[in-house]
């Protein structure tokens, strides 16, 4: 069974650097804490899943209100270790997240993945997510 913790406290959060970086390697890791932190103040959830000797998997999300979806949670962070991959950290922590959904009577859960993260893809799949949309970005 998987147990699924909050990252609230800085060691928390630290524990789950590894992880993080897997997912977001462009991250530097002197920030990393403060920047966390700073999300946190702003509505951001940071949920992990320990293995043996560290963080084995994490999800961050936060609970939002548009026109489209109404309130919602959206998934911004989802990752496995790769060690850690097909053990089912990844199902623990969206089936968490649509719990709290459920629990918070949000209408929906969304999230956004890279156009190569098959694995990924046919987990959310399997979860009866929907392909929905395009997600488009304009970098400054």
């Amino acid at each position: 069974m998987h147990q699924v913790k909050f990252a609230q406290s800085e060691k928390e959060i630290n524990d789950c650097w590894e992880v993080v970086q897997t997912l977001r390697p462009h991250l530097n890791q002197d920030h990393y804490l403060q920047q966390v932190k700073e999300m946190q103040q702003e509505g951001y959830h940071m949920l992990y899943i320990a293995g043996k000797d560290k963080v084995a998997a994490f999800a961050g999300y936060r609970n939002l209100y548009n026109l489209l979806f109404g309130r919602f949670i959206y998934v911004d962070d989802l990752c496995t270790l790769p060690e850690y991959r097909g053990k089912g950290h990844a199902g623990a922590l969206l089936d968490y997240v649509k719990a709290l959904a459920k629990e918070t009577n949000k209408t929906a859960i969304v999230l956004d993945s890279g156009f190569q993260l098959n694995d990924a893809h046919r987990l959310y799949l399997n979860k009866g997510y929907k392909l929905s949309a395009h997600h488009f970005m304009l970098k400054f």
